[in-house]
């Protein structure tokens, strides 16, 4: 059971998208590999429901080394191709090749900029830039930020970051806080 305190409506009652909505979504994030794993499962996402990614979370930092970028990076046909029989993940080979595609860039990036955190936070100076919507049809798909970041992100190298997944990475990752004005989370 969850407590009946307002929250946006998307996370319904499941007791892990509850969890997820209070405890994750919209914090502010900093580190790398968090980063590296939520670029990771937004793109893995694409065409699915964020719950059904989210049930499958755990098995994805067991099958993709907790998002260890270096580690991903060296993966070859042999791990790819395990990957491709793991039930415990979305098995589909370009989103998988995606994962591998996106930690060399990752890495560029880091190596150019010091972390992903520092280039990624850019697009927002910085700062989380907090919405004052009062309902989910208010709530935009993608912005002028979030096309700016995909735009960026594939001039570099990445794959599965349309400015729908970057506007959903924006949300998860605290650079903008779309929490609904009538949410526990905005007192």
């Amino acid at each position: 059971m969850t407590d009946s305190r307002p929250r946006c409506p998307w996370c319904g009652d499941d007791p892990l998208y509850v969890a997820y909505h209070d405890e994750e979504w919209g914090v502010p994030c900093h580190d790398d590999r968090q980063w590296f794993e939520k670029l990771s499962l937004e793109g893995a996402q694409a065409g699915l429901s964020w719950i059904t990614i989210l049930r499958k979370r755990e098995a994805y930092r067991a099958a993709f080394d907790n998002f260890d970028v270096q580690k991903v990076a060296q993966y070859d046909a042999a791990k790819l191709d395990s990957l491709m029989q793991n039930p415990g993940i979305v098995r589909n080979r370009l989103k998988i090749n995606a994962a591998v595609r996106n930690a060399h860039a990752f890495m560029r990036v880091q190596a150019e900029f010091g972390s992903f955190d520092a280039y990624i936070w850019r697009f927002t100076d910085g700062k989380t830039l907090v919405n004052h919507f009062s309902s989910m049809a208010d709530v935009p798909p993608v912005t002028p930020i979030a096309e700016a970041m995909s735009k960026d992100l594939k001039k570099r190298g990445f794959t599965f970051v349309g400015p729908t997944i970057c506007y959903a990475m924006m949300q998860a990752c605290g650079m903008v806080d779309d929490h609904l004005t009538t949410c526990w989370k905005r007192a």
